[in-house]
């Protein structure tokens, strides 16, 4: 079974980590919500998440993909974080996979996993996430790189998630349970 972690900072979107948290568990990937700290993490809107371990705990090489959520207050916290950069710098020099959703995709470009790569970000920081070559998409792939818009696009990116961990016909079939489209 593959095994992702998603950060949490605080500030983070609700939907941006519930939703590919969920549709990834719906497939039977395991999912380790890890915070920079141990403490319950509260989003941009006060939802409180307690995360099952801390970043500390993270080995790369147990990982088949790491995701950062979007929100901005929780974005700049990862940005700043010395463990998340080297986490996704271990992720990309291994060449797994790596998510990021709205703002998120900022911090890979500040981490420089973006040099070369096709990705999409929150409409309003397109040039934020240069050198990258921007592409107006809800969901962008480039090799292990999968990058998103937004809290309206969260579901969609969670389901292509699970199609690169398990399957399109994995990804087929929790879309159809959840009622959701997926092509």
């Amino acid at each position: 079974m593959p095994k992702v972690a998603i950060l949490l900072a605080e500030g983070f979107e609700e939907l941006e980590a519930v939703a590919p948290i969920d549709a990834l568990r719906r497939a039977g990937v395991e999912v380790v919500i890890a915070g920079l700290t141990p403490d319950p993490v509260a989003s941009a809107r006060n939802v409180k998440i307690v995360p099952d371990t801390t970043i500390e705990e993270l080995k790369p090489e147990e990982l088949d993909m790491v995701i950062l959520p979007g929100g901005a207050g929780g974005v700049e916290k990862l940005k700043q974080d010395q463990r998340v950069e080297a986490l996704i710098k271990a992720m990309q020099e291994k060449k797994k996979l790596i998510g990021a959703i709205c703002a998120a995709p900022t911090a890979l470009a500040k981490f420089g996993v973006l040099q070369g790569k096709k990705a999409t970000v929150y409409p309003s920081l397109v040039e934020e996430i240069k050198p990258a070559t921007y592409v107006d998409q809800p969901v962008v792939e480039d090799e292990n790189i999968v990058t998103s818009q937004g809290p309206g696009t969260a579901l969609e990116f969670g389901l292509k998630l699970v199609e690169r961990l398990v399957g399109k016909e994995k990804a087929r079939e929790v879309a159809r349970r959840m009622l959701a489209r997926y092509e």
